[in-house]
């Protein structure tokens, strides 16, 4: 069987999309001219990642306006001047802040899945927001009418949902995107925010059982937008030990952006849990030298001298356009990196003899 491998989420959108979700916010075209177009886009999308060998596949978020922001849209209550998230390079993002309530996804992600299926036959994951990214929405001076603990309630049941939904639809394994958990030490370094989320989390993880939570996965970076990031600077010691606190069977690690990925390895190794597999970063969508089939077995055959090989993967850093508009990274280098990832774990694989 090998070694396991994943994509981890979102792939750029070609440039038929982008026109059309250009067109569509100008009026130009209706929501079903670019629900076509978005189809259109999946459908390559699995065909492209069938092409380079991919076991897994994914939507690569084409139909999404990001990868946090997916179950706002159409959300009442809500105004544009929340968290800013500054990045490296001096770009920020900023998330919308509830005004008032309730709260409730207006999109879910296994419509995503569903769409995705429609277009092969092999295993699809199914990225979703973790319930922390979305805690960022409730304002610190509260909402009239809408307590913050009504809120996380409502937030978790929300979150529940929608893991359970696509594990119900046949999701390979459902992935929360929790980039903010570094982000959340350099915000605050004592760590009391990452004990929030990590609760948090968990209060939505534990309503699985074991046999559904060896399909449920988290993915942490830091950061991935626009060729920059918003947290590469915060230690990963920090981090890791809160971060495999989580009741998940998979962890999606960034990695080969790492300036010291032994160093990191190590960390792992000392703090993994029993009976979860790590699937560490053996590509890096930042850098823009694709990387050849060599490097990626070298790198995994690093981590297999921390990791046992019966529990480690390997999977990108990040997703290659976390956000619609960020095209930093051409749709092809995207591919070819992909490429090169599957056949760097598999000539790990044989190198390690599985």
């Amino acid at each position: 069987m090998g070694i396991p491998t994943e994509p981890i989420g979102s792939i750029p959108r070609p440039p038929a999309l982008l026109a059309a979700l250009s067109a569509h916010a100008s009026g130009e075209i209706d929501d079903a001219e670019l629900a076509a177009r978005q189809d259109e886009a999946v459908a390559d999308t699995i065909h492209r990642l069938e092409l380079a060998g991919s076991p897994v596949l994914v939507d690569g978020e084409q139909s999404k306006p990001s990868f946090v922001t997916y179950p706002l849209d159409g959300l009442p209550g809500l105004s544009p001047d929340g968290a800013v998230i500054p990045f490296a390079d001096g770009h920020t993002r900023r998330l919308p802040c509830l005004t008032s309530g309730p709260f409730g996804y207006q999109a879910h992600a296994v419509t995503y899945l569903r769409a995705a299926r429609r277009h092969t036959a092999l295993p699809v994951k199914q990225a979703v927001i973790a319930p922390s990214a979305l805690s960022l929405l409730y304002p610190a001076a509260g909402v009239d009418g809408y307590p913050r603990e009504k809120f996380l309630d409502d937030l978790a049941a929300e979150a529940e949902a929608e893991i359970r939904a696509c594990l119900d639809a046949g999701a390979h394994v459902v992935q929360l995107d929790f980039t903010e958990g570094r982000l959340s030490l350099k915000l605050d370094p004592s760590g009391g925010v990452l004990d929030d989320f990590v609760a948090l989390n968990n209060r939505v993880l534990e309503r699985f059982g074991d046999d559904e939570r060896a399909r449920i996965g988290v993915h942490t970076c830091p950061g991935g937008d626009q060729d920059s990031t918003h947290s590469a600077d915060v230690d990963y010691a920090g981090l890791l030990p809160k971060l495999f606190g989580l009741k998940a069977g998979n962890f999606y690690i960034q990695l080969a952006g790492e300036p010291d990925p032994e160093r990191v390895l190590g960390i792992i190794a000392d703090t993994l849990p029993p009976d979860v597999r790590v699937f560490v970063g053996v590509i890096d969508p930042i850098d823009p030298v694709v990387e050849t089939a060599e490097q990626v077995r070298d790198r995994v055959l690093a981590a297999a001298r921390h990791i046992p090989p019966e529990r480690l993967g390997t999977c990108d850093d990040c997703g290659f356009s976390p956000f619609a508009d960020d095209t930093s990274t051409s749709r092809d280098t995207a591919f070819a990196k992909i490429a090169a990832r599957v056949e760097g774990t598999r000539l790990a694989s044989e190198s390690l003899g599985l």
